[in-house]
């Protein structure tokens, strides 16, 4: 797979699993019925090229992300508490909030993944799906993550 095709691929998920974590987080919708809701009636069709169907390998790490996320929240919101200090997670916008979750749990579990990319993607979604100071924040949130794990 071409490495700009799995980066569109990677994007489209992150996209898709912040969209299901927004709902259960925001609306109470249930975890699950969240999921399967999302994953079956997302568009992911423009990942499809030629032979190669990455619709069903976005909605994969889609699932392996919103999973994780769940699976690891106590020890997430842990971390993103400790770098966001200032800003209570019941204060931060849920966007930004499950926008922190996905980007540290990428870091931590998904080799994958390099760091920086996690960090890069998680700014873009701050850009893209929330207020203007949004990309700023998740960048420092993510850059105190980072600078915390060299030490």
């Amino acid at each position: 797979m071409a490495s700009s095709s799995l980066r569109k691929s990677r994007r489209a998920s992150r996209e898709l699993a912040l969209n299901i974590l927004y709902q259960v987080d925001s609306c109470g919708i249930p975890f699950d019925e969240a999921v399967d809701t999302a994953l079956e009636f997302a568009d992911l069709s423009e990942l499809d090229i030629k032979d190669n169907n990455q619709s069903s390998e976005a909605r994969e790490y889609t699932r392996l992300l919103v999973e994780g996320v769940r699976e690891k929240l106590a020890e997430l919101d842990g971390q993103i508490a400790i770098l966001a200090h200032e800003w209570p997670l019941d204060r931060q916008p849920a966007v930004d909030r499950n926008i922190l979750r996905v980007a540290i749990y990428e870091i931590i579990y998904v080799e994958s993944v390099p760091p920086i990319v996690a960090v890069n993607e998680a700014v873009e979604l701050a850009k893209k799906f929330s207020t203007a100071e949004s990309g700023k924040f998740v960048n420092g949130v993510l850059a105190g993550f980072l600078r915390g794990q060299k030490e």
